[in-house]
This record gives structure tokens, sequence and C-alpha cells, in this order.
């Protein structure tokens, strides 16, 4: 069984609704969830928030925290899942932020840095991955199954 057919089955059993909000996976993790064909059991929207303004005005990002931390920043994937949630009205919130590359990247925020996170019923959880697989779309494509399996992971803690 693949992950998402496990994630849809764990927020079926649960009875949670699911949103995304994500930024370098560009609709990657959406597109995966709805894979699952009882994916409407459960899921509501996707949201890719590619800006600054756009994560502030539909995910409620502080400013504050994209000036003094960044886009690719944990305070930020927190903010997003937790924002994605709450503006939908969900259970649960993911988010995925990061640099996808090539280019973009500097010493503080090379290609590759990822923050994803996962908000279940306002508690958040954010990891930092540092993805070193070559291309754009192999770091996209690995945030998207990691955020995944941290969903999953999340979800069989969740009460």
């Amino acid at each position: 069984m693949k992950t998402e057919e496990k994630v849809g089955e764990l927020l079926k059993a649960k009875n949670f609704s699911l949103s995304t909000a994500e930024s370098c996976t560009g609709g990657m993790v959406t597109s995966r969830i709805v894979d699952y064909a009882g994916a409407s059991k459960a899921f509501v929207n996707g949201m890719v928030t590619y800006t600054n303004e756009s994560k502030s005005r539909l995910l409620g990002v502080k400013c504050d925290t994209l000036e003094k931390w960044g886009a690719v920043s944990s305070q930020t994937a927190e903010e997003m899942c937790l924002g994605v949630a709450k503006v939908s009205n969900t259970n649960v919130g993911i988010s995925t932020t990061g640099v996808a590359g090539p280019g973009g990247g500097t010493a503080e925020k090379p290609v590759g840095l990822v923050y994803i996170g996962v908000a279940i019923n306002g508690k958040a959880t954010v990891e930092r991955l540092d993805i070193h697989l070559g291309s754009r779309n192999r770091i996209r494509s690995y945030a998207t199954a990691r955020v995944l399996a941290l969903l999953r992971q999340e979800l069989l803690k969740s009460k």
C-alpha cells in the first residue's frame, strides 16, 4: 500500500480532514494525496503559496516571521501548516517550504534545504530536510514523499 493510501485510511479512521500548503513542492503533495481514490473522504483543499505575500495573505504567516526568519525556515513551515488548517477548517494541515534549485540557494540556505510541517488539532511538528539529490524535481519529489511519511507518523501518534 502506498503512503498516500495509508494516510487516507488513517484520516478516514480518525474522521480527520486535511488541507495542504505548498511552496517548493508546487502541488506535488496535493497530487499524491488525490492519487488515492478515497481522498475525497478527508481532503478539503490544497494551496500553492509560492510568494511571501501569498503565505501571509492566504495562510496568515506573520510578516515578522518572514522578515526575521525568511520563507525557508522552521518558523514559516510551522505557521503555514497551522494556518492552512485554520483557514480551511481542517483537523490536519501540512506544509512544505524550501529551496528546490537549481539556483536560489545561499551559504545559509543552500539548494536542497526544505522544511516540512504537519499540524494536527493545533499542534505542529516541523522537520528540516537537507536533500542532496541533484535535480530540482528529485528534491521536490523527496520532500513530497517525506512530508507524507511524517504525516503518517504523526497520525499514528494522534488521538
